[in-house]
């Protein structure tokens, strides 16, 4: 496994919840960041609590995560070491209530 990938794998495996994003929890760089940051507020996830990786730190992760995951875009999430998915994806959960449900499964 590439360096990246181990590196990813680590995040995802070690953490309940991980956000790979383009800036941090409290200052995304990009709209979809934003409102994935949002949504996961919404169900009520600490975001001093919540993992999050700023792939515009580091061109290896922001490449790797899309390899990792078979996902071409960021934000991705991760919960339990499970993708989610992007903010799309996390929209239609909230809406539904299915993220909640997944949430409240990992703490």
């Amino acid at each position: 496994m590439p360096d990246a990938q181990q590196r990813i794998d680590d995040l995802v495996k070690t953490n309940d919840i991980v956000l790979f994003m383009k800036g941090n929890a409290s200052f995304p760089m990009c709209g979809f960041s934003g409102r994935a940051i949002q949504i996961l507020k919404a169900v009520g996830v600490d975001t001093k609590a919540l993992k999050t990786v700023n792939v515009l730190d580091d061109q290896e992760i922001r490449q790797g995560i899309k390899e990792y995951s078979n996902w071409p875009t960021i934000p991705q999430l991760y919960v339990k070491g499970e993708f989610v998915g992007g903010s799309d994806i996390m929209m239609e959960m909230y809406e539904s209530g299915e993220l909640q449900q997944v949430i409240n499964a990992s703490v």
